[in-house]
């Protein structure tokens, strides 16, 4: 697909971010983690999104800076004071923590892509969010929430499999939220899975995590690296393997734009945004 970026752009064109219907009236949007890289570029694209509208940027890091022409606050009460419809946070856990309750207080819809939350996590924001809606999704991607889908969809007709995901040296959580999802959605869809005929590791944890089902995840850091993943399966005689590649954070944009498009429609907390594909 041709996004109309060329080398050395940090922008996406408009026209990828168009709306194939007719969008009624403004989106309004706030980011928090507005001056991070993921924030950053959430803005941009919001920005250059049809009937969405950029109105208020949070971090407390980048206080006072400005992003198109918004000046970023330090607290959450910009958001209500920028009648904002939606808030996307790109963050970390700790801090989402007290973020989503506060935006569900609010009435303010969530497009959530922070990661490494507990399932006692989930159950609170679920608990709020009754008058807005939340989306979480371990990847914004439209090519990685396919290749989850397709590994799912794989799962019950092969005897082993293993998850390879590979990321950029400064994240510091591992294995991804994306890896851990896609063994749970593969653990989820056949329980029949072949035993580990390892019996001795000369380097401990040479074999990876052990996730959902047995499934094993291993986690890559280095320079260089953006977001990959591999699920390797295989059976008798054949592998199948499915990888996907997001070589630049603008490849999360356009789920990022759709879930806050669509969001308005859903009810309460949504894991991922295949329903809105």
């Amino acid at each position: 697909m041709n996004i109309g970026r060329k080398a050395g752009d940090t922008k996406v064109s408009p026209a990828f971010f168009s709306s194939p219907t007719t969008v009624k009236g403004m989106i309004r949007v706030g980011v928090v983690g507005a001056t991070g890289k993921m924030g950053s570029t959430v803005c941009d694209a919001v920005v250059e999104a049809e009937g969405l509208e950029l109105v208020a940027a949070v971090d407390t890091q980048g206080s006072g800076a400005k992003i198109h022409g918004i000046t970023v606050a330090p607290e959450l009460k910009a958001l209500a004071e920028a009648k904002c419809d939606v808030v996307v946070d790109f963050t970390v856990a700790g801090a989402a923590r007290e973020t989503l309750p506060w935006l569900a207080l609010h009435g303010m819809h969530a497009v959530v892509g922070t990661t490494g939350f507990s399932s006692e996590d989930l159950e609170v924001f679920r608990k709020s969010f009754t008058g807005s809606n939340c989306v979480i999704a371990a990847n914004f991607a439209i090519g990685a929430v396919l290749m989850m889908k397709f590994a799912e969809q794989a799962a019950p007709y092969f005897e082993t499999a293993e998850i390879i995901e590979f990321h950029h040296n400064a994240k510091a959580d591992a294995p991804s939220g994306t890896a851990l999802a896609t063994a749970q959605r593969m653990a989820d869809a056949s329980s029949e899975w072949a035993a580990d005929p390892t019996k001795h590791e000369i380097i401990p944890g040479a074999r990876g995590g052990v996730g959902p089902a047995g499934i094993h995840v291993h986690g890559v850091r280095m320079v260089g690296m953006t977001a990959s993943q591999e699920v390797i399966l295989g059976t008798a005689g054949q592998t199948l393997v499915i990888r996907h590649d997001s070589n630049d954070r603008v490849s999360f944009m356009p789920g990022v734009v759709l879930a806050c498009r669509r969001i308005s429609e859903t009810k309460g907390l949504t894991l991922g945004i295949d329903q809105f594909l």
